[in-house]
């Protein structure tokens, strides 16, 4: 199923195998994949806290949820222990390995396929430890606080960072980044909706991602492979 990141996904409840977790904020996408590896969760509903809490798509169960909830496969406890995220914040690889490790994911940067070693995402059992009180351990807490800090090294940016980045063609601007259409069976991130009503009368198109060749974080600009007339024949979106 295909689904707009910021004008379908935001805002979804996320609901834990013993209740509500909270609702997805944002999503962390890969733009050397193009896949959304994270999603941002607000995990304030029914006590849970309040804090931004990232989760990764391997944990969503994929017999489950609707267009208003997203279901996964973790404890609430999980959720509260998890590691937290910084709004716009790139996500290191260090950052990375504790989240993997914390919740028993395997890595997906090793292997061939686009979630590592499966095409799809897969879940695996969780190696954080307990205190007799449900706690994590003092140690692993502090594996992912040291994580944390080392957050800025990543190319894994918040979506609502990108959105509003500036399009820039072969031959010129092309308007800005409005949206991202995901493909829920594997989280990949087929076309990028953008705005180009500063040029063209055609509104909102659909480009694939394929077209573009850099996002520069820097200048806040999305640069794009293509010229401006190819920009025009993209689909309305």
């Amino acid at each position: 199923m295909l689904l707009r990141a910021k004008g379908e996904l935001f805002d979804r409840h996320l609901v834990a195998s013993d209740g509500r977790i909270g609702s997805v904020r944002d999503v962390y996408l890969d733009d050397a994949r193009w896949v959304v590896r994270y999603l941002e969760v607000e995990a304030g509903d029914d006590g849970v806290g309040g804090r931004k809490v990232l989760i990764s798509p391997t944990s969503i169960r994929r017999d489950a949820g609707n267009d208003q909830e997203v279901e996964v496969a973790l404890t609430r406890e999980q959720v509260r222990n998890s590691p937290g995220a910084d709004q716009d914040m790139p996500v290191s690889r260090q950052f990375e390995e504790a989240h993997a490790n914390y919740y028993g994911y395997p890595f997906y940067w090793d292997g061939p396929y686009l979630w590592g070693s499966s095409p799809h995402p897969i879940s695996g059992e969780p190696s954080v430890t307990l205190t007799p009180r449900g706690e994590v351990a003092g140690e692993r807490v502090r594996e992912l606080k040291e994580a944390e800090q080392r957050a800025r090294e990543s190319h894994l940016r918040s979506s609502e960072e990108v959105i509003g980045y500036r399009l820039v063609a072969t031959d010129g601007p092309a308007g800005h980044v409005e949206d991202f259409v995901i493909d829920d069976s594997d989280w990949r991130i087929t076309d990028i909706v953008i705005d180009t009503r500063t040029w063209l009368p055609s509104d909102h198109l659909r480009l694939p991602t394929s077209a573009v060749a850099k996002v520069d974080w820097a200048t806040r600009e999305m640069r794009l492979n293509i010229a401006r007339a190819e920009v025009e024949k993209a689909p309305k979106a």
